[in-house]
């Protein structure tokens, strides 16, 4: 048996993180007594002993619809999003007045290609300004991508509106960031459990476990609750065709 929180599982998070599966573990009755992070990604979604992770959308609609059940998403108090949803926000330095379409022609960064805030989120920006889009390199987290905008290595990120909070709260060099814009709203990275899991039951038990958090800890992981989102939720969500190739 497997858990994770990839997602969100920065080291100033961590025990935060572990007292959230604790409490989960408590509620379910079984479960590792720890959660796994030296898993490969991939390999910790599709594993069929996955009792508890969270992915990101967009690798839910390319690889991961087929093998693996939707709890739902969480509510992470996030300002101009509804309940159980994010966006993202796009960063330039803030000594870097041009506007966002010059910008998008500019040394974009994307964390991953299968990220859909930090890529699915940028290209459909980018369509929206009508401003052709210039990825100049892969930095393989938000973090990275924050601060290779800091220090000038690229000129633009899109980051997605939780991490950002927490760039903001322990990264130094978010002082030197502004934030141009913001994507609209979609469904926030998705719970997930394997196929042979009682999906209704460790909803509950996440669901228990969130309500238990005492305030700072809530605050600490800005998680507030937990929206019932279904696959379909997700799936209805388009994939760029510039994401369809890679």
């Amino acid at each position: 048996m497997i858990a994770g929180f990839p997602m969100y599982d920065r080291p100033e998070l961590q025990a935060a993180n572990d007292h959230l599966w604790h409490l989960v573990r408590e509620a379910l009755g079984f479960g590792p007594r720890h959660l796994s992070r030296d898993l490969d990604l991939f390999d910790l979604w599709q594993s069929p002993d996955l009792i508890l992770a969270q992915t990101c959308s967009l690798p839910f609609r390319l690889f991961l619809k087929d093998k693996v059940q939707v709890l739902g998403s969480a509510d992470y108090g996030l300002s101009d999003c509804p309940a159980g949803y994010y966006n993202s926000v796009l960063v330039a330095r803030a000594d870097d007045p041009r506007p966002l379409k010059q910008l998008f022609q500019a040394r974009v960064i994307r964390n991953q290609s299968h990220s859909q805030s930090g890529f699915a989120a940028l290209v459909e920006a980018a369509e929206q300004t009508r401003a052709p889009l210039h990825v100049s390199a892969e930095s393989g987290g938000h973090v990275h991508s924050a601060r290779m905008v800091a220090q000038g290595a690229a000129d633009l990120a899109a980051l997605d509106a939780l991490s950002w909070r927490f760039i903001q709260r322990y990264d130094g060099f978010a002082p030197s960031l502004r934030v141009v814009s913001h994507t609209s709203p979609t469904p926030s990275l998705p719970f997930v459990t394997s196929l042979k899991q009682d999906s209704a039951r460790i909803y509950a038990a996440l669901d228990s476990a969130i309500s238990a958090l005492n305030p700072d800890k809530k605050n600490t992981l800005s998680l507030y609750g937990l929206i019932p989102h279904k696959a379909a939720d997700y799936l209805a969500l388009p994939i760029p065709d510039e994401i369809s190739a890679n």
